[in-house]
């Protein structure tokens, strides 16, 4: 079975740009390709996931990807997919993030010998001559092409800025670059990046009359079209500091049923058989193949020792068996005792403010222990407490534990 097989087994591959071509071509020979990272942020989110795994698949196949970290176009900024142009970001910040980038990386693709490339576009992009680059890359651009872009369709009506409307050229510059460079020959991107991907591969065929390739993945959404990886915290970062490993974890305890089959086969090494018969688990059982999910993906990104931790806190909460010591924990001072409740839970971050927590006590969504807040004038009492903790549920299934400083 060829990687492309693998890719289309597992759900993977949403376009191809010359299908036929490229089955012969990763089925035959080993090459070059990469995938474009924007360092708009110090850490990658659960929306990078699928790269990330599309990656280690190719990796695994025998091809040498290059995780390019986009310093120069993150001076300027994606249009696609957004409805406002993005913050500008400093070369410092742009350097921080992708150093960020490549540690998480590191879990997936194995960058010894050779055998991956990390590269930042702003060793070509930052030092481009405008009038040369407009001569020997702007010529082969047509302006009512690119406007019939999709990526470029969502913004006209807003305003697109001229600064944005270059993104498209040095994407596809940076294609170029890399072919010269490494004899990068495909780009892999999601599916939102594919008018910038045809773009690069043209601009090869007419700039070096060589053969160049493109692949998109479908994005990570929801049965029913949402985009994964948003909670009502926000985004499900990589970091272990911006997305505990136990919140990680439990996000993905608690995906819908739908949804479970097609996670397993894209998240997960896990083999397609055993995906499927996890994918056919029905009614309670299909709690089975959420833990698993969730316990796999967990350690992908973490590490087995915090998803095996992560999955005692769980069991520890919702089973009454496991280590409780490992459910997320805040510790408040003695001096608290007696305080409102809601503002120990607002001071905390347990609720995001004391109006979340006045709507979770009236909606009858706030517990202590098993018994049910019902006054938002509550009392933190040391009654409460049983072994210097005790546990917050908030709705059905998120759990705190508060602890006193000793």
């Amino acid at each position: 079975m060829s990687v492309v097989d693998t890719l289309q087994e597992r759900g993977f591959i949403q376009q191809l740009t010359h299908e036929e071509e490229i089955k012969e071509l990763l089925a035959k020979e080993k090459i070059t390709f990469y995938v474009g990272f924007d360092p708009t942020a110090d850490s990658l989110h659960v929306g990078h996931f699928l790269a990330m795994m599309s990656m280690a698949h190719m990796q695994r196949a025998g091809h040498r990807p290059i995780c390019l970290i986009g310093g120069g176009t993150a001076m300027v900024g994606d249009p696609s997919g957004k409805s406002d142009m993005r913050k500008m970001l400093t070369e410092d910040d742009i350097r921080h993030n992708g150093e960020r980038f490549k540690k998480q990386l590191q879990r997936f693709i194995d960058f010894s010998d050779g055998k991956a490339i990390m590269a930042n576009n702003a060793e070509w992009l930052m030092e481009l001559n405008y009038v040369q680059f407009l001569r020997e890359i702007g010529v082969h651009f047509s302006v009512n092409r690119m406007l019939t872009a999709e990526c470029f369709k969502q913004r006209l009506e807003r305003g697109l800025s001229f600064l944005e409307f270059n993104y498209m050229l040095m994407q596809a510059y940076d294609f170029l670059e890399l072919h010269r460079r490494y004899n990068c020959a495909m780009q892999l991107g999601g599916d939102d990046q594919w008018s910038n991907i045809l773009q690069g591969v043209d601009l090869i065929r007419r700039k070096e009359s060589n053969p160049a390739y493109g692949l998109t993945f479908t994005l990570l959404t929801t049965s029913d079209g949402r985009k994964m990886g948003k909670t009502e915290k926000g985004a499900v970062w990589l970091d272990a500091e911006k997305t505990s490993p136990y919140d990680f974890y439990q996000y993905w305890r608690n995906i819908d049923d739908a949804d479970v089959e097609k996670c397993l086969a894209l998240l997960t090494f896990l083999p397609m058989d055993e995906v499927r018969r996890l994918g056919s688990l029905t009614d309670k059982e299909v709690n089975i193949a959420k833990k698993i999910l969730a316990f796999e993906v967990t350690k992908l990104i973490h590490g087995e020792e915090a998803a095996f931790k992560s999955q005692q806190a769980a069991e520890a909460l919702f089973g009454g068996a496991g280590a409780l010591d490992n459910a997320p924990t805040v510790t408040i001072e003695p001096a608290l005792i007696s305080t409102k409740l809601l503002d120990v839970l607002a001071f905390t971050g347990i609720v995001t403010s004391k109006s979340e927590g006045r709507r979770l006590i009236i909606q009858g969504g706030l517990y202590i222990g098993n018994n049910k807040i019902t006054d938002t004038e509550t009392l933190l009492s040391p009654d409460m407490f049983e072994d210097n903790g005790l546990l917050v549920r908030k709705g059905k299934k998120n759990y705190h534990r508060i602890v006193i400083q000793s």
